[in-house]
C-alpha cells in the first residue's frame, strides 16, 4: 500500500468526519448514535477494502475504469458540497488551502 493513499484517505476523512459530526451534533443526534455511526462506517469501509483488494487483480485492464469512475465521483463530490459548504464556513483561504493539499498529494505520488 503507498504512502500516498494512506495519507489520502486520512486528510480527507478528517475534514468529512468533523464537518458530518457538526451536522449531526445540529440536528440533536447523541454523541453515542454518531459514535456508533462513524464506528459502522468504519467496518464496512473496511469489509469492502478488503473485499476490494481480494479481487483486485481479477478486474480487467487492472482496475483502470473503476478507478476513473471512482475519481469522477470524488471530484463530483468536491464540487458539489464540500467546497461550497467549506468557502461558506472557512472564506477565502479555503481555496489556497486546497490548492497546498493538491501540492502534497501530487508530492506525494511523485515520491512513491
Amino acid at each position: 500500500m503507498s504512502v500516498a493513499f494512506v495519507a489520502a484517505i486520512f486528510v480527507s476523512n478528517v475534514p468529512q468526519g468533523a464537518a458530518g459530526t457538526i451536522a449531526l451534533r445540529a440536528a440533536g443526534t447523541s454523541n453515542r448514535t454518531i459514535s456508533m455511526m462513524w464506528g459502522a462506517l468504519t467496518v464496512a469501509s473496511a469489509l469492502v477494502a478488503i473485499a476490494g483488494y481480494a479481487i483486485g487483480d481479477t478486474v480487467p485492464n487492472g482496475g483502470l475504469y473503476a478507478q476513473v469512475f471512482a475519481g469522477g465521483a470524488i471530484l463530483v463530490m468536491l464540487a458539489d458540497s464540500m467546497m461550497p459548504e467549506a468557502f461558506q464556513h472557512g472564506g477565502r483561504s479555503v481555496g489556497l488551502l486546497t490548492v497546498i493539499g493538491y501540492l502534497a498529494a501530487s508530492i506525494l505520488t511523485i515520491a512513491d
